[in-house]
C-alpha cells in the first residue's frame, strides 16, 4: 500500500525478453499488484514473464493478495494499448486505488512511483503522467525525429482533449485512480500507439483532472516498436475523430457552448481558404485577376485562423480546472519539493515556526504521538514531513527540560 491505498502497477510487454524481468523486480515493495501483460510476443517474453512472476510470489507473504504478480497472456498481439487496456480492467475488478503504467522494456524510473501516486492521493488529480520536458530548454538524449514527432503530437493532443496545460503526452508513465477507471471509458480506449493520447480525450469528456509530473528522459539498450510514418498520421486521425466526439458530448449534446460556433467558423473558412487559393491560380479562376482572387483567399484564411484562435482561447478557458502540473525543483512556479515548502511556510512564519493567526493547537494521545514521530503507516516521509518531525521532537525535548 501507499500512504493507506491499494497500488498496482501494470506491466505491457511485447518482445521484451531482455528486460521484462529486472522490470517486475524494480517495482517498489509497496505496490500490492503487478499485472504483467505479455501481448503475443514472438520471443521468449512470455517465459521471463512467468519466471519472474513465480520468483516474486514466492517472497511474497500475500498479506492481501495471494499473488502479488499476475502474468497475462493475449492470445494475439492487440496492441500497447489493448494490454494496458487488460490490466486496467484486472485492476478494476480488483478495486486497486491507485494503478501506474511501466513498460516493460525498463525505461520507466520505478523511484518517482510515489510522485504519480501523490497528486492523486492529496486529491489533486485522477490521473498524473510524467512529462519528460517540464522545465527543460533541450530534448536531452531523445532522439530528434522522436522529438518532432513528440512535438506535433503534444500540439494536436491539446487541440483534441482540451487538456492545454498538459504536455507530452506521448509519455507512457502514468497513474489513474479507481474513480477515473470506473468514470472514464475505459473499455474502448485506443488499443496501439496512441492510446495514451486517446486516453485523455476520454478523461476530459468523464470531467477528470489530470496533473503532469516532472520526469528524466531515459534511454537505454531497448528498441522502440514505433514507426512514426505511419504512427503520426494514424494517431492524428484518431485524435481528429476524438476531438469532434469531445466537442458533441462536452459542449453539444448536453449543453451549447459558443466555442464550438467559433471551431466550426474557423473550419469553414479555412476550407473556403484552400478552396480560394485554388481558384486564385492562373487559368484556373475565370473572375477578377489572380491577385484578387488571391487576395479573397488570403481573407478567408485570416478568419480561418482568427476564428480558431478565438476557439481555442475559449476552450482553455473552460477545462483550465482540469489540468495542472508539478513543476521541477527550482522552478519559482511551484512543484516538486518547492510545493511541500510553501505549505509548511503557508501555516508558519517562513523559518519554520508557527504564528500569526496560522497557528493550530491540538492534542494527541501518546500512539497519536508515535504515528507522527515515527511516520506511522511506514511509507518513506518527504523532507519537509521529516523536518516537521524532527521540529516537533526539538519542542517536545525543549518542554521537558523546561520542567
Amino acid at each position: 500500500m501507499y500512504r493507506g491505498h491499494t497500488t498496482a502497477v501494470v506491466v505491457p510487454a511485447y518482445n521484451e525478453e531482455p528486460f521484462v524481468a529486472d522490470t517486475v523486480a524494480s517495482v517498489p515493495e509497496f505496490v500490492d499488484r503487478v499485472y504483467v501483460v505479455e501481448d503475443g510476443s514472438t520471443d521468449d517474453t512470455w517465459a521471463e514473464i512467468v519466471s519472474a512472476a513465480a520468483a516474486e510470489n514466492a517472497r511474497h507473504d500475500g498479506d492481501r493478495f495471494e499473488q502479488r504478480v499476475v502474468p497475462i497472456q493475449h492470445e494475439r498481439n492487440r496492441g500497447v494499448g489493448g494490454a494496458i487496456k487488460t490490466g486496467y480492467l484486472r485492476a478494476r475488478d480488483d478495486r486497486i486505488d491507485l494503478t501506474a503504467v511501466m513498460g516493460g522494456d525498463g525505461q520507466m524510473e520505478p523511484e518517482m512511483l510515489g510522485e504519480l501516486f501523490d497528486p492523486i492521493v492529496d486529491g489533486d488529480a485522477d490521473y498524473t503522467k510524467g512529462n519528460r520536458f517540464l522545465g527543460r530548454t533541450g530534448r536531452g538524449d531523445m532522439p530528434a525525429f522522436r522529438f518532432v514527432g513528440n512535438a506535433t503530437l503534444a500540439a494536436l493532443t491539446k487541440v483534441a482533449s482540451g487538456y492545454w496545460e498538459s504536455g507530452d503526452p506521448q509519455s507512457g508513465y502514468t497513474a489513474i485512480s479507481l474513480r477515473a477507471l470506473e468514470t472514464a471509458d475505459v473499455e474502448s480506449m485506443y488499443e496501439f500507439y496512441g492510446y495514451c493520447n486517446d486516453i485523455l480525450v476520454k478523461l476530459n469528456v468523464a470531467g477528470m483532472r489530470v496533473v503532469d509530473v516532472p520526469r528524466p528522459i531515459t534511454y537505454g539498450d531497448e528498441e522502440s516498436h514505433i514507426k512514426y510514418r505511419t504512427y503520426v498520421p494514424r494517431v492524428s486521425a484518431m485524435l481528429a475523430r476524438n476531438f469532434v466526439w469531445r466537442l458533441k458530448t462536452n459542449y453539444l449534446a448536453f449543453d451549447f457552448h459558443p466555442l464550438v460556433a467559433a471551431y466550426a467558423a474557423g473550419g469553414a473558412a479555412s476550407l473556403t481558404a484552400v478552396l480560394a487559393a485554388v481558384w486564385a491560380l492562373p487559368g484556373v479562376g475565370s473572375f477578377g485577376t489572380p491577385l484578387a482572387r488571391g487576395a479573397v483567399a488570403a481573407a478567408f484564411a485570416l478568419l480561418g485562423v482568427l476564428a480558431l484562435v478565438f476557439a481555442m482561447v475559449l476552450d482553455r478557458a473552460d477545462n483550465a480546472h482540469l489540468n495542472d502540473t508539478v513543476h521541477p525543483a527550482g522552478d519559482p512556479t511551484g512543484g516538486g519539493p518547492e510545493r511541500g515548502e510553501r505549505e509548511l511556510a503557508a501555516l508558519t512564519d517562513g523559518r519554520g515556526h508557527a504564528g500569526g493567526d496560522r497557528t493550530v493547537a491540538v492534542e494527541l494521545d501518546p500512539q497519536e504521538w508515535a504515528y507522527v514521530l515515527d511516520g506511522g503507516g511506514g511509507d518513506p516521509p518527504s523532507p519537509v514531513a521529516e523536518r516537521v518531525r524532527e521540529r516537533v521532537r526539538q519542542a517536545r525535548r525543549s518542554d521537558a527540560a523546561a520542567d
